[in-house]
């Protein structure tokens, strides 16, 4: 498995495993099943029931192709569609458990799902996908020409999840927050936070540590002079869940 690192806007390292070829490939077909079939009962229901044909006489062949057409955009528009509604990943990509995801660690916007759909013109449709294939092979990150562009890699999700690898933290009935500004903290902030707090404490990075500290004062507006920082930014970590799961 191909070892994925990628590099914060906090300007640490979280390593993630990067989807192989196989489960891409995996779910590209899967996808390419799904609009066969979607085609062929289209198709189907346009000439077999209704007869279309029929409501098309006497028209141009333009006219003919860009009304059969319509029917099919949701074959042509199916990857960029399904990336963008689930957050990076199609039917295919969902049943194999991969993702696309911005290298910066952060979830992919509209505009990088358009670039890398957009390029599946170079890396799949044309010379039978030899181009992605080879692409996805030789990169370090496991990433084809639309992946390159757009600044994403596809990871898996396959990873065992246990609470400690999760932005969950488990709290007393008791507990009392400290900081009511980490509601300014988005989920992905703070599992970066904790994915980082994690990694630094098992490598004893000090200075990777100090950093994070010095970030997290500087998004949710304090100043956590006299506290240590791992306590300061664990705390951190259990007010943001005892404001989520109290809303």
């Amino acid at each position: 498995m191909t070892e994925l690192q990628i590099n914060t806007t906090q300007n640490v390292n979280i390593n993630f495993t990067a989807a192989s070829v196989g489960e891409r490939i995996l779910a590209y077909a899967v996808d390419l099943i799904i609009k066969i079939a979607y085609s062929v009962v289209v198709f189907q229901l346009l000439f077999n029931l209704f007869s279309v044909e029929r409501f098309m006489m006497g028209w141009d062949d333009w006219s003919r192709i860009a009304f059969i057409l319509i029917f099919f955009l949701p074959v042509i528009f199916y990857t960029l569609v399904f990336e963008s509604l689930l957050e990076g990943q199609t039917l295919g990509k969902r049943l194999l458990k991969i993702k696309v995801v911005k290298i910066d660690g952060y979830q992919a916007s509209f505009a990088d799902y358009i670039m890398r759909w957009f390029f599946r013109i170079i890396d799949i449709n044309m010379m039978g996908g030899i181009i992605g294939l080879v692409t996805v092979i030789v990169n370090d990150r496991n990433q084809r020409l639309g992946d390159i562009s757009a600044g994403t890699a596809v990871i898996s999700l396959k990873d065992k999840i246990t609470i400690n690898h999760t932005i969950l933290e488990k709290l007393s009935d008791k507990y009392v927050p400290t900081y009511p500004s980490v509601i300014n903290l988005s989920d992905n902030d703070v599992r970066i936070i904790k994915e980082t707090l994690l990694t630094a404490k098992k490598s004893l990075d000090h200075v990777t540590l100090m950093k994070l500290k010095s970030k997290v004062e500087e998004v949710i507006g304090v100043k956590a002079e006299g506290y240590d920082t791992q306590v300061f930014i664990d705390t951190v970590l259990k007010d943001y869940n005892y404001y989520t799961q109290s809303m």
